[in-house]
């Protein structure tokens, strides 16, 4: 799936994802990433059924508003106990599927938010 390009190039955009990966400002990511406007980081979360509270903790330590979780091809909700940094911090989350968290990522960065994607290949 392609998304479309805008060309500010002071901040992280998610252009594709595919089999082969994220593509964000023409690099692919083929490993769990967070992508916020001002950076992106590898995310220590291994994989949806292995979720750990230090993989929401990081989320949290990057300060975002708004919290987009992609979790795969599929929609899926983790434990709340594992949600609890975020839930402390007050920081909002949504949960979708990874291609809907990019998406909205790309509509969310274009508005001014400091939205993170928190997204699981």
């Amino acid at each position: 799936m392609k998304l479309s390009l805008d060309e500010n190039i002071t901040s992280y955009q998610i252009q594709r994802i595919d089999s082969n990966g994220i593509t964000v400002n023409n690099k692919v990511y083929s490993q769990n990433i967070i992508v916020m406007p001002n950076k992106i980081v590898d995310w220590n979360a291994t994989s949806f059924t292995n979720f750990q509270v230090s993989d929401f903790q990081q989320i949290c330590d990057l300060q975002p508003e708004l919290v987009l979780l992609g979790t795969g091809d599929i929609s899926i909700f983790p434990d709340t106990e594992l949600l609890v940094p975020l839930i402390e911090a007050k920081i909002g989350l949504e949960i979708m599927n990874t291609i809907a968290a990019c998406h909205t990522y790309t509509l969310l960065r274009s508005e001014g938010r400091k939205v993170a994607a928190a997204l699981l290949l």
